[in-house]
């Protein structure tokens, strides 16, 4: 069942994914070579306390961390560790917030320090892809066709999409209907309505799209052990497109100064 938000919750959604987007940015100002993903977990969830809410992902069906922290070839939910970031390292964080009632959950891939050409591609492919898939949301379109255009802009760099995990609704619960797939078809999948919260969030790997589900029963990574990238948009449907909660330009903002 897919629940339509009223405005005073979106505004309570906007809240939660403006604060993921400031916890995002605090942490991309200590991403450096040297510093271990457990101490970026540990600011992470004493700046999200500090603001009134609590970590969403901390205890979620038994996650033991306030963030899924992936290095390179991690394709999303890994387990903060006593791992040294290293300089030419990518690190997807993947945030989440609860308060007033509501999650927040947005998702940035950073890099530490100088990275090659064909990685910075990979991000910035998969940062486009989030674009183009956000340019697709307006009430009356399809979940499709947002796929639809993550899939292609990812493919004409010849990147794969992951099709094992998908975006999803966002509310009360942290995943709600409908899924959001990064691969499909223009006018297929629900149709949009106003009032829905979906989260957006392109998982994209430079090589071939198959992944490894690791034993802890968290860490997804690349079956070849190439690079992935993942980035996530919080948004709200409506008449004349699409209302972004997160963002980016908070995060961009600290780790460009």
């Amino acid at each position: 069942m897919i629940h339509l938000k009223t405005k005073e919750e979106i505004e309570l959604l906007r809240e939660n994914n403006t604060l993921v987007s400031l916890t995002l940015a605090e942490i991309g100002k200590h991403i450096r070579p040297g510093v271990t993903t457990r101490q970026l977990d540990r600011i992470a969830e004493e700046f999200i306390r500090s603001h009134g809410a609590v970590p969403g992902f901390l205890g979620y069906n038994g996650f033991p961390a306030s963030l899924c922290i992936s290095v390179n070839e991690g394709v999303v939910h890994g387990i903060p560790s006593d791992y040294v970031l290293n300089e030419g390292d990518i690190i997807s964080v993947d945030c989440g917030t609860f308060m007033k009632g509501f999650y927040g959950d947005s998702a940035y891939t950073f890099a530490v320090g100088e990275i090659p050409a064909d990685v910075r591609l990979l991000l910035d492919t998969t940062k486009e892809a989030l674009y183009k898939g956000v340019a697709q949301v307006k009430a009356g379109a399809r979940v499709g066709d947002i796929s639809a255009a993550v899939q292609s802009t990812a493919e004409a760099e010849g990147f794969s999409v992951v099709r094992e995990l998908v975006g999803h609704g966002l509310g009360r619960k942290m995943h709600e209907e409908p899924e959001v797939p990064n691969y499909g078809a223009k006018g297929r999948g629900p149709v949009l309505k106003e009032g829905m919260v979906i989260c957006i969030e392109p998982m994209i790997n430079m090589g071939t799209r198959q992944v490894v589900f690791e034993r802890d029963g968290w860490t997804v990574r690349t079956r070849d052990g190439k690079p992935s990238a993942h980035y996530e948009f919080a948004v709200a449907v409506t008449r004349d497109g699409a209302d972004v909660l997160t963002d980016f330009g908070v995060i961009e903002k600290a780790i460009n100064n």
